[in-house]
């Protein structure tokens, strides 16, 4: 069981709030409007360097001390930077919130960002840019990713050298005080909590906080198509990626089951057509995301230059068959439903994952779903309607990105 609250702060930020019974955690999720889509371009990176430097230090307490006060309360804490967001968040014993409510408040509000400890970040940074190198399946994506989403959404989240070795302490400080605002900024908060004392801890600390967060302009549609990258290795890596239904959308649930059927296990189609029968590689799948910007299904396959035709001749085969031209089964139908909410009681065991669910709830729809409304939505869904789905979906125009020693012959889907 579970209660959830959602409250406009003074501030103009989102909080809301959901008590879980039965747990004795709390999970804090804060959407700060600074990803990386927001970076400017010639500082391409600036998003990745928040997200290193707000655990270094803020309010009275720099990096060492920071890291203390929150193992003295036993509370985790995290960073990370998203497309539109930068996120902060921590778990904590539900009895300890109020003490370490303060110090994400300090990481969002009065991030020190001292001199010294620019550089150490920067080279993080720098250093996990280079680790792509030795990452082909991981550069693929990100390849894919760069010519199928409109600029700035196409960033792949790591910045890029030129960016990065830029961006100075003033240059950061000076972006994060324009962007981590209130009205833009999306606070959840999962677990053994009483929402009305939530509301109430964070009215407070908030309470002089002002400011409206920039939006993001989306630039022209994105080249798409096919394009290959030469690497000298012994593997060829393919992805495939089209449009799928965005947030909200009635579609969505079907788009999740569909893509269940098409790449959700062992007895997924992609894994016993490519795989299974045919040996053609070492790995596939296929995942949907969708937000309130866009939808779409990523599917990959990595295999061997002499077998990458016939992988991606087959699974572009594969896309297109269960696009209403081979009905999903009864038994697919059946699997790909247990699978799906056993997925979504799982992630209410943990109050941090509820607590980034609600957040992002929040962005793409505008209202939190607590489990039980998301298990009957998946309930409601019979084998017929999602066979219907399937025969009307589109895919739009696809994007095709192969990194290997050979360039394929990209089929017409």
């Amino acid at each position: 069981m579970s209660k959830i609250m959602t409250e406009t702060l003074g501030c103009g930020a989102v909080l809301v709030v959901e008590k879980i019974f039965g747990v004795r955690s709390a999970g804090v999720k804060i959407l700060v409007p600074a990803g990386d889509a927001h970076d400017p371009s010639a500082l391409q990176g600036r998003a990745a360097m928040f997200s290193e430097l707000l655990q270094r230090g803020a309010g009275e307490h720099d990096s060492r001390a920071q890291a203390d006060a929150f193992d003295l309360l036993g509370a985790s804490r995290s960073t990370g930077n998203g497309r539109l967001f930068v996120r902060v968040g921590s778990t904590m014993l539900a009895e300890r919130f109020d003490r370490v409510a303060p110090l994400l408040v300090d990481m969002v509000r009065r991030p020190r960002f001292d001199a010294d400890a620019v550089e150490p970040a920067r080279e993080l940074c720098l250093q996990s840019l280079e680790s792509l190198r030795d990452d082909p399946q991981h550069r693929c994506m990100l390849a894919a990713r760069q010519r199928h989403y409109p600029s700035p959404l196409n960033r792949s989240g790591f910045g890029d050298e030129t960016g990065l070795k830029a961006l100075t302490r003033d240059l950061i400080a000076d972006g994060w005080a324009a962007h981590a605002l209130p009205r833009g900024t999306i606070i959840a908060v999962a677990g053994a909590v009483e929402p009305a004392e939530v509301v109430e801890t964070f009215a407070s600390l908030l309470e002089d906080w002002r400011g409206d967060a920039p939006g993001v302009e989306i630039g022209p549609d994105a080249p798409r198509g096919y394009a290959h990258e030469p690497d000298d290795s012994a593997q060829e890596q393919i992805v495939v990626v089209h449009d799928a239904p965005r947030e909200p959308s009635d579609d969505v649930i079907l788009e999740n089951l569909l893509i269940s059927v098409l790449s959700g296990g062992m007895s997924s189609r992609l894994f016993t057509e490519v795989r299974e029968k045919r040996g053609l590689c070492y790995s596939i799948n296929a995942s949907y995301s969708a937000s309130k910007e866009t939808g779409t299904v990523t599917a990959y396959v990595g295999t061997t230059p002499e077998r990458a035709q016939e992988s991606l001749d087959v699974l572009c085969d594969e896309i297109e068959r269960i696009n209403g031209h081979a009905p999903v089964t009864a038994e697919e139908f059946a699997r790909a439903v247990i699978g799906m909410k056993s997925r979504i009681v799982f992630s209410g065991e943990s109050t941090s994952a509820r607590a980034a669910a609600l957040a992002s709830d929040m962005h793409n729809l505008g209202r939190a779903r607590g489990l039980d409304e998301i298990i009957a939505l998946v309930d409601s869904i019979t084998l017929d309607r999602l066979n219907e789905y399937a025969a009307r979906r589109t895919l739009g125009a696809l994007t095709i990105q192969t990194l290997g020693p050979v360039e394929l012959k990209p089929p017409s889907v």
